[in-house]
């Protein structure tokens, strides 16, 4: 494909195919037969993988004696009428188990764990030939088992189904029954770079989901040549929305993917490499050690920034934002029977404080308005979910800010309020909110708007031609809200992103079209959301908000714009389905209490 990005014509297209992990068929060699390093790189050092970093050793296609096959049902068993659980089942195949669908007739068998976190797809939502996830809303294509919707990698395996006297016969790779998850096939780079080689293809800045999805992407699409993802963070890419659910998992658990990975795909990653100026004319970047890096097309995904306390003190020792491991693991360590204050009752400082609240001797959250959340999912929820916090012993100082930190011997020691409350202290996380890290975009010629994101179009375009954004630090049309523009710092979205980007600089012409769906986790609890409610006037309830059972939607108008639950799946995903499938949710039906609309069955 040499450097081309428009479409390849089928005849034309040569790509080295490397099968995905343990199915992988060979070695990747040089030319000298030795195995091909892949340069990380950390302050503008190269290093290299060694030969002793081997790749797993090959697995060929299971033969006969690798597959397991069984009657798991009789044709009647699955009958059409049912939403859920009437055309799915979950069946054991010896094994493990698999998902069996029923849809318009036809039987298929695939995967029973989302790939994303393990969710069991069977309690999901099964609509237009996908399967979407119960708890945080990745789809499925019934008929390949191949990812079309995030958060996640990977997709799901695909089984062979037959039918013979009225019986269903689902026949397994034994291996795949284990893995319970499909890397999709990729192409190998076949124009590595030379040691520190100064041109790249593509270049990524930003290697959070939207940069590593873009990479993936491009190598799953056929693309062939060069791509370097660089990143401020000394990690290869990682799971950070657990970095304020689980402060004391440790980088190699968070890992998206292994080393090994990006080495067999030839997707290099230069860590602790900070972009400073953007020349779009001449088509280069400079880091900031002064190393110049010539691009053909460039993918900014570079994030956000955590906003800081702007009060007298805020230099003092133990006082935090939660930006890599290496800060939620060293609040953990300070915070074990202490006393830890929480400024912000947004979605990470609150799932801070529920996290520390094992740890601590104490937790403290403070929070300017007058209830946690209350902008996002409104007053009624908002005191339900304190009230929850409350009896989990969590003090709240609501509608008031901090003054000053006071230190002894450099350290934190107390809070001091604008309401003239002192709070003792042994750590400060402070969650108020972010910025776009665009500063470097400055004087790039790329646009910015008057708060810093890079405004782009359906297609992931900046107005710099070859040049693309993705992720947080975006403003983009929303395509189911009448192309309104919105920034949505969600990392389901953040996925989305980055692969339309990705099929755009392939010239695909894809456009954005996923409906928003994020998730938070607190005291075992879990609440769902999808949409895009800002600017809601209405909130209607179902459920009990004081048994934390309930689901909750957000109206503007006469249409709901989102929804949110608690203890009530699959209600989520079920309204992403009819929200992504175009239809508009009329406030009148979901006032009745009645949910038959819901599954086509009512008015």
């Amino acid at each position: 494909m040499g450097g081309c990005f428009s479409k390849p014509k089928p005849v034309e297209l040569k790509i080295e195919v490397v099968l995905p992990e343990k199915e992988r068929g060979k070695e990747e060699l040089s030319a000298s037969g030795k195995s091909s390093p892949r340069a990380y790189q950390g302050n503008g050092t190269a290093r290299h993988f060694h030969a002793e970093e081997r790749l797993p050793a090959p697995h060929p296609y299971p033969g006969t004696q690798d597959c397991v096959e069984a009657a798991v049902c009789h044709v009647k068993d699955l009958e059409n009428g049912q939403w859920v659980p009437g055309l799915m089942r979950e069946v054991e195949l010896g094994w493990g188990k698999v998902l069996l669908v029923k849809d318009n007739g036809e039987f298929h068998a695939l995967g029973h764990k989302c790939p994303h976190y393990g969710a069991p797809l069977v309690k999901g939502v099964l609509s237009r030939g996908r399967v979407r996830c119960p708890w945080h809303g990745a789809c499925f294509n019934i008929s390949t088992g191949d990812l079309e919707d995030f958060p996640g990698l990977d997709s799901l395996h695909k089984f062979q189904v037959k039918i013979e006297k009225e019986k269903v016969y689902i026949r397994a790779s034994k291996q795949a029954l284990q893995l319970q998850r499909r890397t999709k096939m990729m192409a190998k780079c076949i124009s590595p770079s030379a040691g520190h080689s100064g041109s790249t293809n593509v270049l990524i800045v930003g290697a959070g989901a939207a940069g590593l999805v873009c990479a993936e992407t491009l190598r799953q699409e056929g693309f062939s040549d060069r791509i370097v993802l660089c990143t401020l963070d000394r990690h290869l890419p990682y799971d950070r929305p657990k970095l304020s659910k689980s402060l004391d998992a440790q980088p190699e658990q968070l890992a998206l993917r292994p080393k090994e990975f990006f080495r067999a795909y030839g997707i290099e990653v230069l860590t602790e490499a900070q972009v400073i100026t953007v020349d779009v004319r001449n088509k280069k970047v400079v880091f900031k050690d002064g190393f110049k890096l010539e691009y053909s097309k460039l993918l900014l995904a570079p994030g956000s920034s955590p906003k800081t306390l702007s009060c007298k003190g805020k230099e003092v020792e133990n006082v935090f934002t939660i930006r890599t491991p290496e800060d939620a693991n060293r609040i953990v360590r300070l915070a074990r029977g202490r006393n830890a204050v929480v400024v912000g009752a947004g979605f990470l400082g609150m799932e801070v404080a529920a996290y520390l609240t094992e740890k601590a001797h104490s937790v403290s959250v403070v929070e300017l308005e007058e209830t946690p959340f209350r902008k996002f999912l409104g007053e009624r929820v908002g005191r339900a979910l304190m009230k929850m916090f409350e009896n989990n012993h969590v003090k709240f100082y609501m509608q008031t800010e901090v003054l000053e930190l006071r230190a002894q011997e450099g350290k934190l020691k107390e809070v001091v309020l604008k309401s003239s409350k002192v709070i003792r202290a042994d750590v400060c996380v402070v969650g108020i909110g972010a910025v776009p890290a665009t500063g470097f975009l400055r004087q790039s010629g790329v646009t910015l708007d008057s708060r810093g994101f890079i405004p782009v179009n359906k297609m992931m375009q900046t107005n710099v031609p070859g040049v693309f954004a993705a992720g947080d630090a975006v403003t983009f049309p929303l395509a189911w809200r009448n192309n309104r523009k919105v920034n949505i710092p969600h990392w389901q979205m953040a996925h989305a992103q980055g692969r339309v980007a990705a099929q755009n600089m392939l010239a695909q012409e894809a456009e954005m079209s996923t409906v928003p769906y994020l998730w938070t986790a607190m005291f075992g609890k879990s609440l769902r959301y999808a949409g895009y409610g800002e600017g809601f006037d209405d909130v209607i309830i179902q459920g009990g908000l004081e048994e934390l059972k309930f689901v909750a939607f957000y109206t503007k108008g006469d249409e709901v714009t989102a929804v949110a639950s608690m203890n009530y799946d699959p209600i989520v995903s079920k309204v992403a389905e009819v929200l992504a499938s175009g239809r508009t949710i009329r406030k009148r039906e979901v006032e009745t209490g009645d949910m038959s609309w819901i599954t086509g069955k009512g008015s």
